[in-house]
Parts: C-alpha cells; structure tokens; sequence
C-alpha cells in the first residue's frame, strides 16, 4: 500500500514568476500536473504508455482552486495529490503546495477525466489502475 498523500518537491526557477519574482498563477497548475504524473508513476504507469498502449488521456474537468500565499523565485515547494475518489472514468484528487517553512500557498480540488485519445470522449478508467488505487483508498 502507498501513502495516502504524494509529494514532489519542486523549485520555482525564474522562467516560473513574474517580473517580481512571484510565481506566474497559471504555473501553480504545471506544478500540480507534475506532481499528479509522478504519482501515477508510483502505480508503474506513465502518461505516454497508456496514450500509446491504451489509447487513453486524462483532462482536467473541473478544477477549483485558492491562492493564500504568494511563492518566489528560488523557493522549493512541496506539491501533493491526494486521491479522494474514483468514478468510472474519473479521479478527484486535494492538491496542496507548500512552501519551505511549511506555509499553505495554494489548495486545489481537481477532478481528471480518462478520454479516449482519438475521440476525446470519456473512457473508463482501465480495470488494472482502477484496481491498484481503490486498494489505496
């Protein structure tokens, strides 16, 4: 069994913030995406083998997100994902990022859809993946 909560830890480098050194809003997303691949990782599957084997994708579907604190260039975050719910084709995840000092800097709801990769319509989450994380739920 895997924890119940991943984290990557990830550094805000300059080509991430703005002219003041604060992290652009769009980049905490990459920052989530990231993290999100990397767990799925610990479930021995890659976003482009299930693209290419399988023939799925995931989206986003709903995503609902708060920005508390600022990040700045250099610091080191800590992402995580949290799987709170799966559904036939479907994963919700709680998202955190925190910084070094272990301040709150944003939270996130996020619900990932599987698609079929060619017609972009839902598509069940295959039974192996589905198997292995409601084992962790």
């Amino acid at each position: 069994m895997r924890p119940n909560e991943f984290i990557c830890t990830i550094r805000v480098y300059y080509e991430d913030t703005d002219a003041a050194g604060v992290v652009y809003h769009s980049n905490y997303l990459r920052f989530m995406e990231r993290t999100r691949t990397e767990w799925l990782r610990t479930y021995g599957f890659s976003q482009q083998a299930l693209h290419h084997e399988q023939g799925i994708i995931f989206a986003i579907r709903e995503l609902n997100i708060k920005f508390l604190l600022p990040a700045r260039l250099d610091d080191l975050l800590d992402v995580s994902a949290k799987l709170t719910g799966t559904g036939g084709a479907s994963l919700q995840f709680i998202q955190t990022i925190n910084n070094q000092r272990q301040q709150l800097i944003c939270t996130a709801e996020v619900n990932c859809v599987c698609l079929d990769a060619k017609s972009l319509k839902p598509h069940r989450l295959p039974i192996q993946l589905k198997a292995e994380l409601n084992n962790d739920l």
